[in-house]
């Protein structure tokens, strides 16, 4: 269990639970002389309400500092001329979709390519004091479609993407893989939704990219 999935699980149960003995005791919150008892309980279903929402919210977002990425974004790929790509292998530029599922505490992203899919296993945000840039690096595991698969095996690997301001458009990085491939990332924020299922899916949504 991860530990943001844990802090919402623990605020809920003890928040319910709280609340649950408060109305066995008869002191129901439309008394008003009641109505500070329930204090801890606000502050627990608070907690999921922040690390779900409210942290990006106007004002407030200001305050955690935090860039807000989730949504799903148009990442370019460009293999350095060192890479070792198989033959028949894609030398690129390679366009793929980022799908960034985001709260306060967690970060999920996966990466969609026509042969392959990408997903995240580890997450670190980090940025310079006094900064408006903050680094994100993920650890992920590839799994290329079945088809691909004697060219392209299943390979971990890692990126790291280099973010400026609370709501950025763009972005910048740079990957590398256990197949001994290494390469620039160029990003541009599509939209705010995660529901894109299949590579075909978020292409189909990007009206202002013609595919090369």
């Amino acid at each position: 269990m991860s530990t943001a999935t844990t802090i919402r699980t623990g605020a809920t149960i003890a928040a319910t639970l709280y609340t649950a003995i408060l109305l066995a005791l008869g002191l129901y919150p439309s008394q008003f002389r009641y109505l500070f008892a329930y204090i801890p309980a606000a502050v627990g279903y608070g907690v999921i309400v922040f690390d779900k929402w409210a942290w990006h919210w106007p004002g407030i977002h200001r305050l955690t500092g935090r860039p807000w990425l989730t949504g799903t974004w148009r990442v370019i790929l460009s293999p350095s001329s060192d890479s070792h790509i198989p033959k028949g292998g894609n030398k690129g530029p390679i366009t793929t979709y980022l799908t960034v599922e985001q709260t306060f505490w967690s970060m999920h992203a996966t990466l969609r390519t026509k042969e392959s899919t990408s997903r995240s296993s580890n997450t670190t945000i980090s940025s310079p004091e006094n900064s408006d840039t903050v680094e994100i690096g993920f650890l992920y595991d590839n799994t290329p479609r079945v088809e691909h698969q004697r060219r392209s095996p299943r390979h971990e690997g890692a990126c790291r993407m280099s973010v400026t301001g609370l709501n950025p458009r763009t972005a910048s990085g740079h990957y590398f893989t256990s197949r001994l491939t290494v390469g620039d990332m160029d990003f541009a924020l599509l939209n705010r939704s995660t529901g894109y299922g299949t590579f075909a899916e978020a292409q189909l949504a990007d009206t202002e990219h013609t595919p090369s």
